[in-house]
């Protein structure tokens, strides 16, 4: 792992053991690859998914301590960049997992978390439980989302981040995340260019990919689930007891990735995307 050393020594640490332990391991790496995504376990603290919390509750037009009030299945909150939030997402380790998975400078500090799809226990369906991939780039009209575009370059998205605020058991309607499915979204962009899909126009096509292990983004608060842009996902019903707060913010990218070149190394990201594509690649991890 050449980049580590230059990493550590940028954030001011010398490489001993303790501190490498903050880093993802060759192994990590390689699940991400070939898996589309990797856990990091409390990537941030209690007390700050706390202070996020009380700023959310403020804005929900429901009581905290009256489960009788939380009368919708989801409920979606605007952008949030208040300081719990940004230093939820902007830490020393995190950086030096982003400079392994992405390339130092390659990627684009996160400002913001974005909306919160806030999720209820609740027996009424959800209207946005759909297996999707996020778009990165706008289309024709930038105000409509679902003309955003997706393509084998991954314009504009270095990784898709699910970050939990609460804690979030199988009941709690964590995230189906599908396993592997980023190598199959790889192989059908690869053949469209540099205009890729729209987000409606990859979701059409999403079901008839090949079948995919579910996994659930389970775990405590402070969790972090750093996904490859390219992975499949889906919301499901909440059949717990207490609301889910979690924040799906993308890490942008700064330069392009380089997934067409026929030699040379490739960050993790890049390394994915060209395994789905069938092409053979060194990753510089």
């Amino acid at each position: 792992m050449p980049l580590i050393r230059p990493v550590l020594l940028r954030m001011g640490l010398k490489p001993t053991h303790k501190i490498m332990s903050i880093l993802l391991s060759k192994q990590e790496i390689t699940q991400f690859i070939q898996d589309g995504f990797v856990r990091i376990d409390k990537a941030f603290s209690r007390h700050i998914a706390d202070k996020a919390l009380g700023i959310l509750w403020k804005d929900l037009p429901c009581d905290r301590s009256d489960p009788k009030s939380w009368k919708e299945p989801v409920i979606r909150l605007g952008m949030y960049s208040q300081q719990p939030f940004i230093e939820s997402v902007n830490s020393p380790r995190l950086y030096a997992i982003f400079d392994q998975l992405i390339g130092e400078g390659k990627w684009i500090p996160c400002k913001s978390v974005g909306t919160f799809p806030v999720r209820f226990p609740s027996d009424q369906q959800a209207p946005d439980t759909g297996k999707h991939v996020d778009a990165s780039f706008p289309g024709n009209d930038p105000n409509n989302f679902l003309e955003w575009r997706i393509n084998v370059k991954s314009k504009g998205r270095a990784l898709l981040m699910l970050l939990l605020y609460s804690d979030v058991s199988e009941n709690d309607a964590p995230t189906i995340i599908f396993k592997g499915s980023h190598l199959d979204v790889a192989k059908l962009l690869s053949a469209k260019g540099d205009l890729g899909l729209s987000f409606m126009e990859l979701s059409s096509q999403i079901n008839g990919l090949p079948e995919r292990e579910e996994v659930y983004a389970t775990g405590k608060a402070g969790t972090i689930y750093l996904c490859h842009p390219f992975l499949v996902h889906a919301a499901q019903a909440h059949k717990g007891q207490a609301p889910r707060f979690m924040a799906q913010p993308p890490l942008m990218l700064k330069v392009d990735l380089s997934v067409m070149e026929t030699a040379g190394d490739y960050s993790p990201v890049e390394a994915a995307i060209r395994l789905g594509m069938g092409k053979e690649s060194k990753s510089n991890k």
